[in-house]
């Protein structure tokens, strides 16, 4: 569908350049129910009950779920209003269920769609005990608990037309965006004013922009009108179509009528003011191969149906349970191509990291990891959960996971610019981070660690903090990665002491590696050793060459200088003379600080993020560093004569590495 524009009018006007074959998915006839029960548009599902939540076909549970299905699709249900609710059975049997039709639909569309899901729920999830089905005209959803009146954001949906708005001038572009949404919440304060909950609208920009609305009517206006600004701010509003749902609301709009207008009360439609018509054309970029977020499989009796869970774009707080975090396995095999080795990211203890790239062309970092755990899938996914709370700036964000097929996956954001090691160990890539953009690295890392050893929910001791697992997004910014491994692997995470040695020869502390016993200090010994290695652009578990007669690794090297009042022969020669002086001396003078022998010697997090902050704070004096240890003799032995270790060198993006370390 191409509108042309006529070049001599002054005002804006668009090319809008449509996939022919997501017109022909909404292509249908509201006139014609029978037609479109046999093509309802499946558009997402949630099944958060899938992994821990289930019922057997003999249980109560079961029985008042049918008795509950019989009720909302019965003759007797409110399809004038769209929307029906209802109960069955008792504690802890008890089963609560709605469904919600558009509010554009006829009587006649929403009882047919209700029979039609209700008929085909029990198919698709027989042994769930919470589900959320979202189809293109209504939703459908039930629980084992109480759903009523009460705002759910766990289960939503993202769906996007993938055509970007593109132009040469940005201003049109945030025109539009800004069009789009101060509409959608003007509709979302109607919407949450009136007691259907739901409102339509069109705006002129000269074309028509459609716009939807709608709340479960159960909910009081101000959660309607918080879920619906919520679901608004979901979407970016540089593409020319999407949608955000909730199971309590959900937010659209489209460059086409997607819904019966003369079945709504829709607002003339409004122009955009004078004087803020863009001069130039406003143009849409070249369409994807593929131009909608989620698959739109049509169902039709006895054949598969695929769905595809896509990560959302918002950080979200609202994560309780496993099955809002699966994704499923055929959608992970195709966006890495059946993890194609030319899609891999890197190889670490773990398991292998893929890169994967969904249909709407989100991409992802995809882990498949090894299969040494001991958990069972209840312990992983619970896991998982905990550690996908886990949201800082300057950590790598999870998606969530796979548990299919013997298959445990984890699906991460996608960091474009791949890892700390892959720039400061590279002679060639070493000049792209100068010593302003190290500095920042350095404070992000801080922050990063400090956020999982005192901010969040839960104490994380990362246990392989290295330059590999340090990633570097679009903007150059540090994102810690691999935190929680210990957790979701079943490793003990809270004990002193472990038999188990995960970590990666050079990182880790003297007390860990000799004992195996790790602390937050073992993670801040890491920092030391990692600070050292982004000044100076070499790694720790090289030799260094003191005089003829003795050499070390990084820290003793560092130490030998500082001792000797030269710390800035440490400094990377790619700087040149671009730095300042007083912020390296400083932060040499905190890495020695963390990499001291005793562990109650060095810092903690807070007080390096202080340090790090605050120039004016005195430092202690550092002593010798914890690589050395004593003897009965007294004689100055290093830690690789100590101790049996794999020293296999590792250089990877994302990668994770487990070190096996056998004490004498």
């Amino acid at each position: 569908m191409i509108l042309n524009t006529n070049p001599r009018n002054s005002s804006m006007s668009f090319f809008w350049l449509f996939p022919f074959l997501l017109h022909l998915s909404f292509a249908y006839s509201l006139s014609s129910p029978s037609a479109l029960a046999q093509n309802f548009i499946y558009i997402n599902y949630s099944c958060p009950g899938t992994i821990i939540l289930s019922y057997s076909r003999n249980s109560t549970y079961f029985t008042n779920l049918k008795t509950l299905l019989s009720s909302l699709s019965s003759r007797n249900a409110s399809y004038s209003s769209g929307f029906q609710t209802a109960t069955a059975g008792q504690a802890p049997d008890r089963v609560t269920g709605l469904f919600l039709c558009r509010g554009d639909v006829s009587q006649e569309v929403c009882r047919n769609c209700v029979a039609f899901s209700v008929n085909e729920t029990l198919d698709f999830f027989p042994n769930s005990k919470e589900v959320v089905l979202y189809y293109d005209e209504y939703m459908l959803r039930y629980s084992h608990r109480n759903i009523l009146s009460t705002v759910t954001y766990n289960g939503s949906a993202i769906l996007l037309n993938g055509v970007n708005i593109s132009s040469t001038n940005q201003n049109q572009v945030d025109q539009f965006r800004d069009l789009v949404s101060s509409t959608l919440n003007q509709a979302a304060v109607e919407a949450a004013n009136n007691s259907k909950k739901f409102y339509t609208r069109k705006v002129i920009i000269p074309q028509t922009l459609y716009l939807l609305v709608q709340c479960t009517p159960d909910l009081t206006r101000q959660d309607c009108l918080r879920c619906l600004q919520k679901s608004i701010n979901g979407m970016p509003l540089y593409l020319i179509g999407g949608r955000f749902l909730y199971p309590s609301c959900n937010s659209r709009y489209e460059i086409y009528a997607f819904y019966n207008e003369t079945a709504t009360r829709t607002s003339p439609p409004p122009s955009l003011p004078p004087g803020s018509t863009p001069q130039q054309q406003l143009k849409l970029a070249p369409p994807p191969q593929i131009s909608i977020r989620a698959v739109f499989c049509f169902r039709a009796k006895k054949t598969n149906t695929t769905f595809e869970r896509e990560p959302l774009t918002e950080e979200s707080d609202d994560i309780t349970t496993a099955g809002s975090l699966q994704f499923d396995f055929k959608a992970i095999e195709a966006a890495t191509n059946k993890f194609c080795e030319t899609n891999k990211l890197g190889q670490g203890g773990f398991g292998e990291v893929y890169k994967g790239i969904f249909p709407s062309g989100a991409q992802v970092a995809v882990k498949r990891l090894s299969k040494t755990s001991g958990q069972g899938e209840r312990e992983f996914a619970n896991e998982v959960v905990v550690v996908a709370k886990l949201q800082h700036r300057n950590l790598v964000r999870l998606l969530g996971f796979c548990l299919e097929r013997d298959e445990r996956i984890l699906v991460y954001e996608f960091v474009p610019n791949k890892s700390l090691d892959y720039f400061i160990f590279d002679s060639t890539m070493q000049s792209l981070l100068d010593w302003t953009r190290r500095y920042k690295i350095i404070g992000g890392i801080a922050r990063g660690i400090l956020y999982l050893h005192q901010d969040s929910r839960l104490t994380i001791i990362h246990r392989d903090l290295k330059a590999g697992n340090i990633l570097l997004d679009a903007d150059m910014n540090a994102k810690i990665a691999d935190f929680g491994m210990a957790r979701i692997f079943g490793m003990d995470q809270t004990e002193a002491n472990t038999r188990r040695i995960v970590g990666t020869y050079g990182y880790m502390s003297p007390e860990y590696a000799m004992y195996g016993q790790f602390s937050m200090k073992s993670d801040v010994y890491s920092f030391g050793v990692l600070v050292l290695e982004i000044i100076s652009g070499k790694k720790n578990s090289n030799v260094y060459q003191f005089d003829s007669a003795s050499a070390g690794n990084l820290v003793t090297y560092t130490w030998r200088l500082w001792s000797n009042g030269s710390p800035l022969e440490l400094v990377d020669p790619s700087f040149h003379d671009n730095y300042r002086i007083n912020e390296v001396t400083r932060c040499i003078h905190i890495a020695l600080l963390c990499v001291q022998e005793e562990a109650e010697d060095r810092p903690t997090m807070s007080a390096i993020v202080q340090m790090l902050t605050t120039s004016s704070m005195a430092l202690a004096v550092p002593q010798r560093p914890g690589f050395f240890f004593r003897s009965s003799k007294h004689e100055q032995v290093g830690l690789v004569d100590r101790l049996s270790i794999n020293t296999s060198a590792l250089y990877s993006v994302d990668d994770a590495s487990i070190t096996n370390v056998t004490p004498r």
